[in-house]
């Protein structure tokens, strides 16, 4: 597809180790798609507060880090395509939690090529799905370390 990156490249294995050993880890699918010659990506809103992010999950018994992200993509999102066996990069935020207190997530996140858009998919009614370019997209989520992922990828297209 033109303009999007080749999902085996978009590694950043020192990044996704740095952070491996901190408690909370999740998994999260970076959506991409090719569109008239740059590359988009997908987020969704969370069900709590609106915000945009990337669909993402808890670590579960069975599933490796790409089974994950292609799960909560389809969740989340409504979508289907190839997820990369290496996480494009990490980042880290504060979990929200009942009675105001938080915990520190880590996200690995995963590329992940696009192949079908879903018109029905089980949180469709909880939640907005839009593809934004990574420069917009860096510039509407919330945490610093996802931006500069995003970035840095806008930056090698």
């Amino acid at each position: 597809m033109a303009g999007l990156p080749d999902i085996g490249e978009m590694t950043d294995r020192g990044m996704a180790k740095r952070h491996a050993d901190r408690s909370g880890q999740q998994y999260a699918a970076l959506p991409l798609r090719g569109r008239g010659g740059d590359t988009r990506v997908l987020l969704v809103t969370s069900r709590d507060t609106g915000r945009w992010v990337l669909p993402k999950g808890w670590a579960e018994t069975g599933l490796t880090g790409p089974e994950l992200a292609a799960k909560e993509a389809f969740e989340e999102a409504g979508i289907r395509g190839a997820v990369a066996a290496e996480p494009a990069g990490a980042y880290v935020y504060a979990k929200r939690l009942p009675r105001e207190r938080t915990m520190r997530c880590t996200v690995a996140v995963f590329a992940m090529r696009v192949d079908r858009e879903l018109k029905d998919w089980p949180e469709r009614h909880q939640r907005r799905r839009q593809w934004f370019s990574l420069k917009r997209a860096a510039a509407l989520v919330s945490e610093p370390e996802l931006t500069a992922l995003l970035l840095r990828l806008a930056a090698s297209h």
